[in-house]
């Protein structure tokens, strides 16, 4: 399936998994590609299997010549299912928006060497973009 700029899909998943361990190949479908990012432990003394995390997980999207992003804050639960949820912490949301924030540059630089434009979804709060900008 050929995408963005005439890019294979196989191709760009490729490049992603080049980020680091964000891409979540078996949840992209299509036109779609989906990363996460297990930022803060919630309960490490609990077995790993029934851990939960605090993190952001983020869908790209390929739309003609760019690909839109929308991301989330929020809870990664112990059925390993993903909730926008808020924590309560300053520090966590802190060390959160840290990880979201590091993960934008390097995406932002590769696509840069690939020519594809990254850019907010339509559905992203403007709070959100201003996060990310």
């Amino acid at each position: 399936m050929t995408l963005v700029n005439g890019y294979p899909r196989g191709r760009l998943i490729k490049k992603f998994i080049g980020l680091g361990p964000y891409i979540r190949e078996e949840q992209c479908q299509d036109s779609r590609f989906f990363f996460d990012c297990l930022a803060v432990c919630v309960n490490a003394k609990i077995a790993p299997e029934k851990r939960e995390f605090w993190g952001w997980w983020l869908e790209l999207e390929s739309q003609d010549n760019q690909l839109t992003y929308c991301y989330h804050f929020g809870l990664f639960d112990k059925n390993g299912k993903w909730k926008v949820k808020a924590s309560g912490s300053q520090e966590i949301d802190k060390q959160v928006e840290e990880t979201l924030q590091a993960f934008f540059i390097r995406l932002k630089e590769l696509l840069v060497t690939l020519d594809i434009e990254l850019v907010h979804s339509e559905e992203q709060s403007e709070e959100a973009k201003a996060l990310t900008a």
